[in-house]
């Protein structure tokens, strides 16, 4: 048996990339429904970082969705 040693590298970075990206979108998610609830708390609203982390979090759940269909397809 032989092994694809550059295929397997490749594989390796781009699940790497991938994985950092969507944990970073996931902390942008958190990030806005954190500065929601400090301007609620303040009498304000903040309506674009709450459209900000849905967003964020629509992307994560498509990368996953995405993710899941490539395995089974």
């Amino acid at each position: 048996m032989k092994i694809d040693w550059a295929a397997l590298g490749s594989v390796f970075g781009v699940s790497l990339v991938v994985t950092v990206a969507l944990v970073g979108l996931f902390t942008l998610g958190i990030a806005g429904l954190s500065r929601q609830e400090k301007a609620s708390a303040q009498g304000g609203s903040a309506a674009l970082a709450v459209t900000g982390a849905y967003a964020c979090f629509a992307a994560c759940a498509a990368a996953v969705t995405y993710g899941i269909y490539l395995i089974v397809a």
